[in-house]
């Protein structure tokens, strides 16, 4: 395999031809049982583009030719100091790629790419969070939610 891959930081500054619709379909597939509706992956992608004063982050694809392989997005926080600078949202890998490094890649590629510290949400039968815990991600807290 050729794999490519690139950071896109808005639509200006893609280096793909892979558009915001593209990424979120190839989310919305990939994740399986772990994704959202692509209207939240969508909302996802505008804050990593910085859509809204305040949002920030990028998306690092891996790609083949016009085949996407892999995606991650980050959104960073701007609350450094007190929560971790970055938030990894999702990272799915094709599945036919799966267990051939692409995801280890990603996570190398995204960790090196980033400023400041990385959290990630994933449930503990998500067979994805063995790979976190390769790259000394821990569960330093117990997530508590209130859903209004």
């Amino acid at each position: 395999m050729d794999i490519s891959y690139d950071i896109i930081k808005n639509d200006d500054e893609n280096p793909t031809d892979f558009s915001r619709d593209d990424i979120a379909d190839f989310l919305y597939k990939h994740l399986d049982e772990f994704g959202d509706e692509k209207t939240s992956i969508l909302n996802c992608i505008a804050y990593a583009y910085g859509d809204n004063p305040g949002q920030d982050g990028f998306i690092l694809v891996a790609y083949e030719g016009s085949e996407i392989l892999g995606v991650v997005i980050i959104n960073r926080t701007n609350m450094s100091g007190f929560i971790p600078e970055n938030i990894l949202v999702y990272i799915a890998v094709h599945a036919k790629t799966r267990g051939q490094g692409v995801g280890k890649s990603l996570m190398k590629k995204v960790i090196d790419a980033t400023d400041g510290d990385i959290a990630l949400h994933v449930e503990p039968e998500n067979p994805a969070k063995f790979l976190y815990e390769k790259f000394g991600f821990t569960n330093k807290y117990l997530e508590m939610r209130l859903q209004k």
